[in-house]
């Protein structure tokens, strides 16, 4: 037993030595394991004389006392080193200049979709949704397409496919708008239809739609505003003034001329496409093809559940990406979905 002062002393220099937490806990085995110098001198008490063992014990208990205290008043001073460290590496110079978070802001066709939305209601319109994977039937053929139009074809239209790569049952990405139209009509006879005479039929339906194709002025992905109005009495001359009447505010000028040119589509009939030229600015007496329209087809009401012959209504269909290019003066439709920030700081 007497050489546990220097089993203490050497514990103490031991620890005060080392820096890092691993190698202070194997030097701790040394003094504390289960085959340590301290370890291996209680074991010793069981051979010693009873008169012997209480007094030895006690000293023995002292020694381990003492070289614990070094062990746990080193790992502290590692670890406030270690603490010490990472807070000067990790400092902040309160005289440096604050950093301001980054500002966000809506995407320019987000932008352009909002201020439609709000023109279109500021003359009654409300704004109707439906969903991007859609049946072929709300999609062809509750719009009057047959069953040959080049629409249904693969070239121009995502289908579907099941996990074994067959197609799909007739479902599709949506490549317009219209059919939230379809659906809003059924769901509006089913609600009205009983009434001798049923409310109007006022909406607009925004969203994305999917077509195969991508250029400077195409995207597989693009925005679609389709509107619908269907009433008593609903004319051409009311599309007209509806049309006019909303490009004029969009764009916040009446320097403008709109013409309608006539076209063909399935589901209205007549039909026309919607052109605007502005009399002053870049785009000065260029005539520019933004939109399509017409009356709505008298099966697309039968097919809906609206007696043709007692209501009519007109249909059109805008392109916000379009009419943002115009608004903004930009000329290539890819810049709005490639996600470069430097080109969409501008509209934050």
């Amino acid at each position: 037993m007497d050489n546990l002062d220097q089993i203490v002393s050497e514990a103490q220099a031991a620890f005060a030595a080392i820096s890092d937490p691993d190698a202070l806990e194997q030097a701790k085995a040394r003094f504390l394991g289960k085959s340590g110098q301290i370890t291996e001198l209680l074991k010793g008490l069981g051979k010693l004389p009873p008169e012997e063992k209480k007094t030895a014990g006690a000293a023995i208990n002292v020694a381990k006392a003492a070289v614990e205290a070094a062990l746990n008043a080193r790992r502290e001073a590692i670890r406030k080193a270690a603490l010490e460290a990472r807070l000067a590496e990790e400092a902040l110079d309160v005289t440096l200049p604050g950093r301001s978070e980054a500002r966000g802001g809506l995407h320019p066709v987000t932008r352009t979709l909002e201020r439609i939305e709000s023109l279109f209601a500021s003359i009654g319109f409300e704004v109707a949704d439906g969903p991007e994977i859609e049946e072929d039937f709300f999609n062809f053929t509750a719009l009057n397409t047959p069953e040959d139009h080049p629409a249904r074809s693969m070239h121009d239209t995502f289908y579907l496919q099941n996990p074994d790569g067959s197609l799909a049952d007739k479902v599709l990405l949506r490549t317009h708008t219209s059919p939230i139209q379809a659906r809003y009509m059924q769901a509006h006879v089913a609600r009205y239809g009983q009434l001798e005479k049923m409310p109007e039929i006022r909406i607009i339906a925004p969203g994305r739609v999917y077509r195969v194709d991508s250029d400077a002025t195409h995207s597989p992905m693009f925005h679609q505003v389709e509107g619908l109005w269907v009433g008593e009495g609903v004319s051409f001359a009311d599309l007209k003034g509806v049309i006019a009447d909303f490009l004029k505010s969009f764009f916040e000028t009446d320097d403008l001329t709109v013409r309608f040119r006539p076209s063909f589509f399935p589901f209205t009939e007549p039909s026309a496409e919607i052109d605007v030229a502005f009399m002053s600015g870049a785009l000065k007496g260029r005539w520019l093809e933004i939109a399509g329209c017409g009356m709505v087809h008298p099966n697309v009401l039968k097919i809906a559940g609206i007696d043709p012959e007692k209501y009519t209504g007109f249909a059109f269909g805008f392109g916000p990406d379009r009419l943002t290019m115009l608004r903004y003066g930009v000329n290539d439709l890819r810049l709005f979905f490639e996600g470069d920030l430097r080109f969409l700081r501008q509209f934050a």
